[in-house]
């Protein structure tokens, strides 16, 4: 263990061993990093309760935070905090294409198969055993990290104290075509709210898109850029300040008749899984349960029912795609080529472990608070709403308020009115 201080905060980082495979605990093993953040002036005190904290993706580290930023603020009035990182990211035992260069792409597909929310809530379990022992704590799961914490309520609701869910309600049984469907409209709603607010992007956007297709467009890193892939800045659309933000990537596009370098190296970071690449192997399988579960790229499949996303002519807007991972982003993307095999194998995949459990749910005796942002492009309200009603006790705030970074970008209001609602003050 390694203690040091920031501003107004003693942090003290943590390393376990766990098992790769959890039904194998004698086989091979990886390591958990996770970070404690204290309040300084309660670093002394050993009756604070635990809130372990579950980040989006899947495939992304926790938050480095600096002092007590963002909703971090509020959570240290009233909680030691446990930023995870998840298997396989960050500073936990990392899963990539330099890591896994010595498996064959059937070792690689097995391999990364252990990286779903069941296998990260068994990972906190270990964790919470070592830390408290039989002790209770709290869990914050954003987004993805709120399917892990309906997981861990399935999978081990002994091990939890409450639950809050910010953007993270899934679909029980909802399969990943079923995601796919809800999501394209919402994604082409917020292609339109981005063209009303900036309708002078139209024909800037107009004429990117007509350079990639008549011309040969790399990223830094040798990556190509071209139209489809130059679509998936989308993703960024569902955030509070994403449309503010893609049109000021937009403006700077082009030196000249030529895309500028800055707006290379901005695109790469929005569009590359440098960071992430097992978010983009298994995002479609985060869906998957039972038999005959296979995603097949059901993005890509399912793409297909809504056109609008592939009409690229000249009197229309432009579409960009939202959260959706496509084959062909492993022929592109350099950090992905090393894996797509491995990625075509866990798309046929047909056996998948259920992640939830109906009956368990129902049966919740665990307070669970949740935000369920109406116009969320990521994950379907009402798909969430069934998820509430489903649970036993859950208590479901819906608001138009935030988008899906409301829990980053509120200021700590977010986490304080869910920390109200499982509580009963609200």
């Amino acid at each position: 263990m390694t203690t040091y201080r920031q501003p107004g905060t003693v942090l003290t980082d943590h390393r376990f061993t766990v098992p790769l495979d959890h039904a194998r605990p004698d086989g091979p093993t990886i390591e958990v990093f996770a970070r404690e953040v204290v309040a300084a002036g309660k670093a002394g005190r050993d009756d604070l309760p635990w809130l372990v904290y579950l980040q989006g993706g899947p495939g992304y580290g926790s938050p480095r935070p600096v002092g007590r930023d963002s909703w971090l603020d509020r959570a240290l009035e009233d909680y030691r905090v446990l930023l995870l990182d998840q298997r396989g990211t960050a500073r936990s035992t990392p899963a990539n294409r330099r890591t896994l260069a010595g498996m064959d792409p059937a070792g690689q597909a097995g391999y990364l198969a252990h990286f779903r929310a069941d296998s990260i809530v068994r990972d906190a379990e270990m964790v919470r055993r070592a830390l408290l022992g039989e002790g209770r704590w709290s869990v914050l799961g954003q987004s993805f990290g709120g399917f892990c914490a309906v997981t861990y309520l399935s999978l081990a609701p002994e091990g939890l104290r409450e639950v809050l869910i910010t953007g993270g309600l899934p679909g029980l049984d909802a399969t990943a075509d079923d995601v796919y469907r809800r999501t394209y409209p919402h994604v082409a709603a917020k292609n339109a709210a981005f063209y009303d607010a900036y309708p002078q992007d139209v024909e800037q956007v107009r004429r990117i898109a007509r350079h990639l297709r008549d011309n040969e467009v790399r990223l830094p890193a040798g990556g190509l850029l071209s139209v489809e892939m130059f679509q998936t800045l989308g993703v960024m659309l569902g955030m509070s300040d994403g449309a503010h933000r893609m049109h000021y990537l937009l403006e700077g596009a082009f030196d000249g008749d030529e895309p500028s370098d800055v707006f290379l190296r901005q695109v790469e970071a929005y569009t590359a899984y440098a960071e992430a690449p097992f978010h983009a192997i298994l995002h479609e399988p985060c869906y998957a349960q039972g038999e005959g579960s296979a995603t097949r790229w059901a993005a890509h499949r399912v793409r297909a029912e809504f056109p609008a996303f592939d009409s690229l002519e000249d009197d229309a807007p432009f579409p960009f795609t939202g959260e959706m991972v496509y084959p062909w982003q492993f022929e592109q993307d350099p950090y992905l080529v090393p894996l797509r095999e491995a990625a075509h194998l866990l798309a046929e995949r047909d056996d998948w472990p259920a992640l939830y459990d109906a009956g368990r749910l129902a049966a919740n005796e665990v307070p669970v608070a949740a935000a369920v942002y109406h116009d969320d492009m990521y994950v379907d309200r009402e798909l969430s709403l069934r998820t509430a009603a489903a649970v036993r006790g859950l208590r479901p705030w819906i608001t138009s308020e935030y988008e899906h970074d409301g829990l980053r970008n509120s200021g700590g209001r977010v986490l304080d009115h869910l920390i109200r609602m499982v509580r009963g003050e609200v």
